[in-house]
């Protein structure tokens, strides 16, 4: 019995696959040429779980759960090409003399392991079994370990800089599969790129001195130099190949310049925002990487504590008025919104957002992009959206009277209203919408909470170590040593894992303002903020402050940093915890 009919059989006969979808494999099979295994899982008739122990049985092969970059020797694949490795879902892990254990997917896909026979002379490769996810994942983190920017730089010559900007090919779907042998500054700009994936960076700052050409990564809100600076001679090359990707005009370098480009990095896709600015020594350029796909996408995930959790969720399931999230730029405000939205994001409701731009793609959501230099802006696109009967709408940012007063018409007809604005505490947002233009009577009519945010650092657990606070610490945060009985508070150091930082990752602190009527009262006769700040504190409201102690308390983040993100004049309760 040959192979593929033995495999046929037993697919029947301990998997889940029918022989209808056998058939129908089968044929697809015939008019296309292709192995039977990548048609079974195209098809989805049988889950790869079941195939692989069908294949394992049949070809004597061991088979493994997982496949990290741990298990793999990186020098073994120094001389392997990415594209052949992610082609055919292969990929050597472990050399032991003549025998070299080989990952792959298919068993019945022998070419590339003959392939291998010639790559490593005189060696015996042993294939096991593993998930195609698990090898192309794998796949991307090791060859991700490659060479930083700075090696790259370090390689230039003279002749690398003639006509460098010229030299444009086309976009690899995959940077990691980038040709290395490709044009010089081609290969330096996509190696900034993937340093900046590699370490978490947000932004990338290009910035051109009389003397050099300064690279900067913004990683936790906190700016550094990753590479020694560029020669100056570079600057023109890297600046033109930058704006070729972003299909901006090369030519022009007197007027600021905006564009986007998408790209995948280590199987990752990201949105990156570019922005072009004259200097006096030459175009400065700042890329923000968005990746497309976020992880953080609920509000169980992103800082509140539970008592935080529990109001937010009960007031983002309203069917009307407005939420705003207050803060400022880069303090997280958009990824709150978005928990928020995905939290409530069903097939019964129709939830329409309108930005500046789309930072974060939600399935089942429908997302406009503002465009100001064609008229649709946030007041004419809320105009439009209303018609389109949604029950939830995410307004990016209220930046106008017009653009306020429709949306406080919106929440006052029934609908649930989400928006941002620049003000630094959550009580700030009332008095921004006054001086606007907004009636308070409209404010007190629709505000049903205003929710302050910032971002605080997360310490390294690699390296943090206990630090006995000073009394004055202790007072600026509102704890007392009492509080401190059992309780360890840590300081940051800075390891290797973190960049020497004594940081790795970010947090969100807050402080929920809900609109009661007590409140609404002091909306109406148009009362300071400061006052019903201070009223809501007296009725509960934890401040932002206190919410950030708790953190230093948990061992979280430090007193410096919550001191750092907080105002200097909040009033502390007196009980934090």
């Amino acid at each position: 019995m040959s192979a593929p009919i033995q495999l046929n059989q037993a697919l029947l006969e301990r998997t889940s696959l029918t022989e209808e979808g056998l058939e129908q494999a089968l044929q697809k099979q015939e008019a296309s040429g292709r192995r039977i295994t990548d048609v079974l899982l195209e098809m989805d008739v049988v889950p790869e779980s079941e195939l692989l122990a069908v294949l394992a049985s049949i070809y004597s092969m061991p088979i493994r759960d997982s496949l990290t970059p741990e298990d793999v020797d990186v020098e073994l694949i120094a001389n392997l090409p990415i594209a052949f490795a992610k082609a055919h879902r292969i990929l050597p892990v472990r050399r032991d003399g003549n025998r070299i254990e080989v990952a792959i997917a298919d068993p019945l896909l022998t070419d590339p392991l003959d392939d291998l026979r010639l790559l490593y002379p005189g060696a015996h490769c042993e294939p096991f079994l593993v998930n195609r996810r698990a090898i192309v994942t794998c796949i991307n983190h090791v060859y991700d370990q490659g060479s930083s920017a700075d090696d790259v730089a370090e390689g230039f010559s003279e002749e690398d800089l003639d006509d460098l900007a010229s030299e444009i090919i086309h976009e690899p779907e995959d940077l990691l599969d980038s040709n290395e042998e490709g044009a010089p500054i081609i290969r330096l700009v996509n190696s900034l790129l993937q340093q900046a994936v590699k370490e978490r960076a947000s932004d990338i700052h290009i910035e051109p001195h009389e003397q050099e050409l300064v690279v900067r990564f913004r990683t936790d809100d906190i700016l550094y130099e990753p590479i020694r600076p560029l020669p100056k001679r570079l600057q023109h090359a890297v600046t033109s190949r930058i704006k070729v990707m972003g299909k901006l005009d090369i030519a022009e370098k007197r007027l600021p310049q905006d564009g986007r480009i998408v790209l995948k990095i280590a199987g990752r896709d990201y949105d990156v925002r570019l922005s072009t600015v004259p200097t006096q020594a030459g175009e400065r350029c700042v890329l923000r990487l968005l990746p497309r796909t976020q992880e953080l996408l609920s509000i169980a995930k992103i800082g509140l504590d539970e008592e935080s959790t529990a109001t937010l969720s009960k007031l983002i399931r309203r069917t009307n008025g407005i939420v705003l999230v207050t803060g400022p730029t880069g303090s997280g405000k958009t990824t709150t919104l978005y928990a928020s939205l995905a939290d409530i994001n069903s097939s019964d409701k129709n939830i329409i957002t309108i930005e500046d731009p789309v930072e974060i793609r939600l399935a089942g959501v429908g997302q406009i992009e503002v465009k100001p230099q064609i008229g649709l802006t946030f007041a004419a696109g809320l105009r439009s959206v209303l018609r389109q009967d949604p029950n939830v709408i995410l307004v990016g940012e209220i930046r106008d009277l017009e653009t306020a007063e429709i949306a406080i018409q919106a929440s006052l007809t029934g609908h649930l209203v989400f928006s941002t604005l620049h003000t630094n505490d959550a009580a700030g947002a009332i008095t921004r919408l006054i001086d606007m233009g907004v009636e308070p009577f409209l404010i007190g009519s629709s505000l049903v909470a205003s929710l302050a945010q910032r971002l605080v650092r997360v310490l390294c657990v690699h390296c943090k170590e206990p630090h006995t606070p000073t009394d004055e610490e202790l007072r600026e945060l509102g704890i007392s040593r009492d509080e401190l009985h059992g309780r360890v508070i840590y300081q940051a150091v800075g390891c290797t894992e973190c960049n020497q930082t004594g940081y790795r990752g970010r947090t969100a602190i807050f402080e929920i303002l809900v609109i009661n009527d007590a409140i609404r009262q002091l909306i109406s006769r148009g009362i300071d903020s400061k006052t019903i700040q201070e009223t809501a504190r007296k009725q509960g409201m934890v401040p932002m402050r206190n919410f950030g102690a708790r953190k230093v308390l948990e061992g979280i983040s430090t007193v410096a940093e919550i001191l750092r993100q907080t105002e200097e004049d909040e009033v502390i309760s007196p009980d934090p915890v």
